[in-house]
């Protein structure tokens, strides 16, 4: 008997064959039906789940010719279990170094509005500013700012960081901010009128942070739309920050403004 070619399509329809490729953590790809670009953040199941830069999950099929790599189709396979070890990573998303001391503090500040800003902030950055020797400390509101600058005195050798909430054109904090910038004090600010309000709302499974009155204080407002108990916000925060595990789970308008400050303590 004669034998015969199961695929019955003559050779030159066949579609080339294309590279497979470990769908590992962090590999960035394109879905070639959506153009969705993300990094790998999940693969089971037949299935890969992708992040993109502004944090939003998609879940695609792993299916052969289904993705582009560098401009290149490719067919996204399971990763095998024995690969090479990836770099651990901090909360903020940088490479960890592993046994490194803190260094001896530098000159430079930065500074930010107040103790649940500083909480945040060295939850997802503390490994990274410890490494770097920056001190983070809060000003109790931004109304001390041209005083605590001019105590300051920043100098090439002592910058001085700002993050400022509520930074808006048009607003106090913008008036203030713009008395004290200089070559060596950067302010920069997020559109939030909390801090509260840059951790995602899916990481705490509430669908949006709501709307409170003008003259209402915020977090007080915030917990009782929310049935949160409104007489403990303190309390409230903590629970907010237990949900933050990396900087994936706030949002990119603080990310960008406190990378901005590290950067710009740290030069030199």
């Amino acid at each position: 008997m004669r034998s015969y070619d199961p695929d019955l399509t003559p050779p030159w329809k066949r579609a080339a064959p294309v590279p497979e490729v470990p769908a590992d953590p962090d590999l960035v790809v394109e879905e070639v039906s959506t153009g969705f670009c993300g990094a790998v953040i999940r693969c089971e199941a037949g299935t890969v789940t992708l992040e993109d830069r502004f944090g939003k999950h998609r879940v695609f099929p792993m299916e052969p010719r289904g993705f582009l790599l560098e401009g290149r189709v490719v067919t996204l396979v399971r990763p095998s279990s024995g690969g090479p070890a990836r770099p651990a990573r901090t909360a903020s998303g940088s490479i960890a170094v592993p046994g490194a001391r803190a260094r001896v503090a530098r000159a430079s500040r930065i500074y930010v509005e107040g103790r649940h800003d500083a909480e945040l902030v060295e939850r997802v950055w503390g490994d990274d500013l410890r490494v770097e020797g920056v001190v983070v400390e809060y000003l109790e509101g931004v109304d001390h700012l041209p005083e605590i600058v001019a105590g300051f005195a920043p100098g090439p050798d002592a910058r001085l960081g700002v993050l400022v909430d509520h930074l808006v054109p048009g607003s106090k904090e913008s008036r203030i901010a713009a008395q004290v910038a200089s070559d060596h004090v950067l302010v920069v600010g997020h559109p939030y009128i909390d801090i509260w309000q840059a951790v995602k709302p899916a990481v705490l499974g509430i669908p949006a942070w709501p709307a409170v009155p003008r003259g209402q204080d915020w977090k007080t407002g915030t917990c009782q739309a929310l049935g949160w108990p409104a007489d403990n916000t303190g309390a409230v925060w903590q629970a907010i920050l237990k949900r933050v595990e990396s900087y994936k789970d706030l949002e990119p308008e603080l990310l960008g403004r406190v990378e901005e400050l590290i950067d710009f303590v740290t030069v030199g």
